[in-house]
């Protein structure tokens, strides 16, 4: 059967085109930079918010009426899930997609069912993706949502669900690696705390180091090319989440000696909850040498919680385009649509309306982007600003040639008298809104 009898396979028209359900600016075999849109956006639509999330909120029941989503055996309904997943995938024209383990199988009573179930569910998936040519961006375990790991999977205080949480990931892992995904991610949803009352940080640390540590054997042991990715967030559902954004991941990651084994996967919605932009979070990744792949939704100003909308602003996501472009663009990343559907749209095809629009507005702010690196004004700019530190004492001091008192005595002994010179920060806001709305 087709769960979405009523639309036709999502085509490129170009801005002509008054359709709701065609590109406008995605086209995916055009050529930018040199290599095709598909190319530099690896785009994806997730299997949660899609196909699992029922309308559901902490206010009321699910308001969707899906038909993969009806009571019925669950292995049955998981394939009958799969089945308009790829439907949806296919039409939508979008190469990549991403899933937790029980979005795609059963959970099951038990450890023994859960892996039985999640077995079975790989063979039917791995033929989807024979079948459609639809790849798997990438693969995780879900150690947040049953109640057993209210007080966190790795960081718990019961060794334990410490386990329990090992055998889900060593699944999931072992999934992914027989999918050919390309990235692995590990998003800690309650590995935080709620009160310092009852926790002791150092030890949770500890436990997340060594949980992470095994989870980088693994993926040598399998032989898995990938990347492995921590998605960071500040807090929501926990109160303080460890990864709370890519600043400290990173000093998590150096302080265990893992900052050259895994890089971060991140969320424009969770960048915005930190108190930061989506672009300052992917230049501070690319800064600090860990970024490697995207979540793209956006927030609501007026929210204080994770709305996970479609994006919509190509004012933001042509700038955050931009510090990708910079940073030598994705190599097993790519930006995945963590993104839902309203609850009052409760229609199968507003699901296409949600991915249409934003994987147009990717296409626009990745063009945008390439017209800035094109001509660079910006990088000029800074290159001007910062050109006495590629000056002889500016690469001395850098390479640690002098003292505090041999700086100090440069300054007296040339008598120094530097002045502030404007960082012009209204004009370099005025070139990038022409590159925008040209």
């Amino acid at each position: 059967m087709s769960y979405f009898p009523n639309v036709a396979p999502i085509r490129f028209e170009g801005t002509e085109s008054i359709s709701p359900l065609a590109f406008r600016h995605y086209d995916a075999d055009k050529l930018i930079l040199g290599k095709s849109m598909r190319e530099h956006l690896r785009m994806a639509a997730c299997y949660w918010h899609t196909f699992v999330w029922p309308g559901s909120d902490v206010f009321g029941a699910g308001t969707f009426n899906r038909a993969w989503q009806e009571s019925g055996d669950p292995l049955v309904m998981a394939r009958k899930k799969a089945d308009a997943a790829f439907e949806f995938f296919s039409k939508l024209g979008i190469d990549y997609y991403t899933f937790h383990d029980t979005d795609v199988a059963p959970e099951g009573a038990s450890l023994a069912e859960y892996r039985n179930n999640l077995a079975a569910m790989v063979d039917v998936l791995e033929r989807k993706q024979a079948e459609t040519g639809i790849r798997l961006l990438w693969g995780t375990a879900n150690c947040f949502s049953n109640p057993r790991f209210s007080a966190g999977a790795a960081s718990n205080p019961n060794p334990e669900m410490f386990a329990y949480a090992a055998a889900q990931v060593f699944s999931a892992m072992n999934a992914t690696q027989r999918l050919g995904g390309a990235n692995y991610v590990l998003w800690g949803g309650r590995e935080g705390y709620e009160t310092l009352l009852n926790t002791d940080l150092r030890r949770e640390r500890e436990q997340l180091a060594c949980f992470m540590r095994m989870v980088v054997d693994h993926k040598y042991k399998i032989g898995f090319k990938g990347l492995i990715l921590i998605e960071p967030k500040p807090q929501e559902p926990t109160k303080h989440q460890y990864d709370y954004d890519s600043a400290t991941v990173y000093g998590f990651l150096k302080q265990y000696g893992l900052e050259n084994e895994i890089k971060v996967n991140i969320e424009a919605n969770h960048a915005t909850l930190a108190g930061h932009s989506f672009q300052h979070e992917i230049a501070t990744a690319a800064s600090l040498g860990i970024l490697g792949s995207i979540d793209a939704n956006r927030g609501d100003p007026q929210n204080g919680w994770d709305t996970d909308q479609f994006p919509n602003s190509v004012e933001e996501l042509t700038l955050a385009t931009y510090e990708i472009l910079k940073a030598g663009g994705f190599t097993s990343g790519g930006f995945n649509f963590d993104s839902k559907v309203r609850r009052q749209s409760q229609d199968e095809i507003d699901l296409f309306h949600g991915h249409v629009g934003a994987m147009d507005v990717l296409a626009l702010s990745l063009e945008r982007a390439a017209g800035m690196i094109e001509n660079d004004l910006l990088a000029k700019f800074k290159a001007e600003r910062y050109a006495g530190w590629d000056g002889q004492f500016g690469r001395d001091a850098l390479a640690g040639k002098f003292s505090l008192s041999e700086v100090a005595e440069y300054a007296f002994s040339n008598n120094l008298n530097p002045q502030a010179v404007s960082g012009r920060q209204e004009m370099l806001e005025n070139l990038v809104n022409r590159a925008i709305h040209k």
